[in-house]
C-alpha cells in the first residue's frame, strides 16, 4: 500500500516506473526513492550542497507519481510548506543541509508542538556557517536534538549506506506517521554523494504506515487529546469538514490556545515526552558486530560506521577481541544498551567525524564503569579504517602492559 484510497493506482505507477531489480546511484538519490516508496507524494525544499540532488530527484520523479513538488523561497518556506502540506493529509518531505537545517528550527518546533508528520533531511556538511560546503561530516548530532528551543522529544535516525538510506528514510516516515511527529534522517555529505548498487524492492514488498484518523466527530474535537489511551491523538486533517484549530502555543487537547494554566502546559509537554519515552523500543534500531567477546567496543554512527567496521575486521584478523555498536537511531539514542555491553568490555573507542558528540551520550550512560576515548576527524575528509585500527591496536597494547604490570 501506498497512498490511502489511492494504493492500487499507486502500486502500478510504482511497478512501471521503478521494476524490481539492482539499480546504481547516490545516496542522496536513494533517500528520495525512498520516500516515495513510502508515500510521500509533497515535498518543498531549497538547493543546497549536498542535499541537493534529493530536491532534484524529488522534482523529476514526483509529478509521474502524482505528487507535488515546489521550490521554495528558503529553507524557512521549505519546512512552513511541508507541515502545511501534512495538515491536509499528504506524507511530506524537505531536505537541506546544516545552513538550513539552522533555519528550520524554529518551524520545526513548530512542527513537533502541533505533532505534525514530515520527515526532514540533514545531508551534514562541515561547519559551522558556510564551513565546507562541499565536504561531508556529522556535526549536527546535538542540533537535532536541542536546536529548536524548549522541553521537545525528538527521533533522529542515520544510515550507513546507500541502500540503508532508501530503507532507513522509509523506516522515518512510518516512524512519524505513527508517533505524529517530525522525524530526522541525519545523512551525510560522504554517503549522499557516494554511488553503490542498491537493490529496490517491489512496492507490495514495502510495509507502509499512516497517521491515525479520527474515526467520529466526536474523535476529531480532541486533535491533541489521548482519546484511545495510547498518548498518540488521532489527526483530524483540514479540508475533510473537521473544526480543527492548530496553534505553536501551548493549547489544551481540543487544540484552542491556553498559555496562562500551568497544568495545561505541563500535561501536553509531558505526554509529547512520554509517547515517545514508552516507545523507545520499538522506536530504536541498532546493529552489533563481534561484541560477544569483545574486551574493546567501537561505537560508532553514519558514514563513520563504515570505516570502524573494517577496522575491527582487521583487529580480529591480529587477534584483537575488538567489536561494533552501529546506533541507526541516534535519537532517542540507544544508552541503556551499551550500557549494558560496558560492563563485559575494558574500553570504549567512538569514531566520529566531528570534535567529539556522540561520545558525549555514551560517556553520559557508562559514566566511570569503564574509559571512553574518541577518534575524531574533521575537515570534510573521512575516518579510514587504517587510522581507527592504529587506535585499536594502540588501546590492545596499553591493556596488554596493564595486565603485565
Amino acid at each position: 500500500m501506498i497512498i490511502r484510497g489511492d494504493e492500487p493506482e499507486q502500486i502500478r505507477l510504482l511497478k512501471k516506473l521503478y521494476p524490481k531489480g539492482n539499480y546504481f546511484m547516490q545516496g542522496d538519490e536513494a533517500i528520495a526513492y525512498g520516500a516515495l516508496f513510502a508515500g510521500c507524494r509533497f515535498y518543498a525544499g531549497y538547493p543546497i550542497t549536498p542535499a541537493s540532488e534529493i530536491a532534484e530527484t524529488m522534482a523529476r520523479e514526483l509529478p509521474k507519481l502524482k505528487g507535488y513538488y515546489i521550490q521554495m523561497e528558503d529553507e524557512i518556506g521549505s519546512i512552513a510548506a511541508v507541515v502545511g502540506a501534512s495538515w491536509t493529509g499528504f506524507k511530506s518531505m524537505t531536505a537541506t543541509s546544516g545552513p538550513g537545517f539552522s533555519l528550520m528550527q524554529e518551524n520545526l518546533g513548530y512542527a513537533i508542538f502541533t505533532e505534525t508528520p514530515l520527515v526532514l533531511v540533514d545531508v551534514q556538511r562541515s561547519g559551522p556557517s558556510t564551513g565546507q560546503a562541499t565536504k561531508g561530516a556529522q556535526g549536527d548530532f546535538f542540533q537535532a536534538r536541542w536546536g529548536t528551543h524548549g522541553d521537545h522529544p525528538i527521533i533522529a535516525i542515520s544510515p550507513t549506506s546507500v541502500e540503508d538510506s532508501f530503507w532507513e528514510t522509509i523506516r522515518a516516515f512510518s516512524l512519524s506517521e505513527k508517533f505524529r511527529i517530525p522525524v530526522l534522517v541525519l545523512a551525510d555529505g560522504i554517503i549522499g554523494h557516494t554511488r553503490e548498487q542498491i537493490k529496490i524492492p517491489d512496492p507490495e514488498e514495502v510495509e507502509i504506515v499512516y497517521r491515525k484518523l479520527p474515526t467520529s466527530d466526536e474523535e476529531a474535537k480532541y486533535p491533541f487529546g489521548d482519546v484511545h489511551g495510547d498518548l498518540i491523538p488521532p489527526m483530524p486533517l483540514f479540508g475533510h469538514g473537521y473544526f480543527t484549530h492548530v496553534t505553536g502555543s501551548t493549547h489544551k487537547e481540543n487544540g484552542l490556545r491556553d498559555v496562562y494554566t500551568p497544568e495545561v502546559h505541563d500535561r501536553l509537554v509531558r505526554r509529547l515526552h512520554k509517547k515517545i519515552e514508552l516507545h523507545k523500543t520499538e522506536i530504536q534500531k541498532w546493529e552489533e558486530y563481534y561484541i560477544e567477546d569483545a574486551e574493546i567496543l567501537l561505537v560508532s554512527w553514519g558514514v563513520s560506521a563504515r570505516p570502524s567496521l573494517g577496522a575491527v575486521m582487521k583487529g580480529r584478523k591480529k587477534g584483537i577481541k575488538v567489536g561494533l555498536f552501529v546506533p541507526k537511531t541516534v535519537h532517542p539514542f540507544p544508552g541503556e544498551r551499551i550500557k549494558e555491553l560496558s560492563k563485559n568490555v575494558q574500553l570504549i573507542i567512538v569514531p566520529e567525524m566531528n570534535l567529539g558528540q556522540v561520545i558525549l551520550e555514551v560517556q553520559r550512560f557508562v559514566r566511570d564503569e569503564v574509559p571512553v576515548i574518541g577518534v575524531n576527524k574533521i575537515g570534510g575528509v573521512p575516518l579510514t579504517v587504517e587510522e581507527i585500527l592504529k587506535e585499536i591496536e594502540s588501546s590492545a597494547e596499553r591493556s596488554r602492559h596493564r595486565s603485565a604490570d
